[in-house]
């Protein structure tokens, strides 16, 4: 397999797992309903109007699918401009326009974003997200790391040997 259609096979992968999983808490998850999974982590089905912790709620369905098309476009002409050796960041890049490509989807079908995944203690909780928003995440610690990686080895292979 050539490693162009492997990581559009991940994008793919990432956006059918994300769909699926959130028509399942459309079809049996009560709205605003917590179900408890273990004791720091319960499904609570919500919709989200804004971008990453609601933001940019306020800028309206059209600008938003706008601005995740030009996210989309900026991330994939990225990816486009990495080197075969930049497995990690190519694998990280395809899990972040498919994370990007499964809210999309629900931005354009829904006028909003299905999130269900809450992350809380008794007096603290974290903000309700979706699978395609840990795609966007790892792959953006993906990326991360790979870019740290070569940074680290550029640095070991420029250092002076002791000969």
């Amino acid at each position: 397999m050539k490693p162009a259609a492997f990581y559009g096979l991940v994008t793919i992968l990432a956006v059918a797992l994300d769909q699926w999983i959130k028509l399942l808490v459309e079809t049996m998850l009560v709205m605003h309903e917590k179900v408890d999974v273990l004791p720091f982590l319960a499904l609570y089905r919500t919709y989200n109007t804004g971008i990453a912790f609601s933001m940019f709620s306020n800028v309206g369905d059209t600008g938003l699918i706008v601005l995740t098309g030009i996210v989309i476009a900026f991330v994939s002409y990225l990816a486009i401009r990495t080197t075969p050796a930049q497995i990690i960041s190519r694998f990280g890049f395809a899990l972040i326009v498919g994370g990007a490509l499964g809210n999309l989807i629900d931005r354009t079908v829904y006028g909003h974003v299905i999130d269900y995944i809450l992350f809380h203690t008794p007096v603290w909780s974290f903000a309700i997200f979706n699978l395609a928003d840990v795609f966007i995440s790892v792959g953006a610690a993906l990326v991360v790391l790979d870019e740290f990686l070569a940074w680290r080895r550029s640095r070991h292979q420029a250092a002076p040997s002791d000969e």
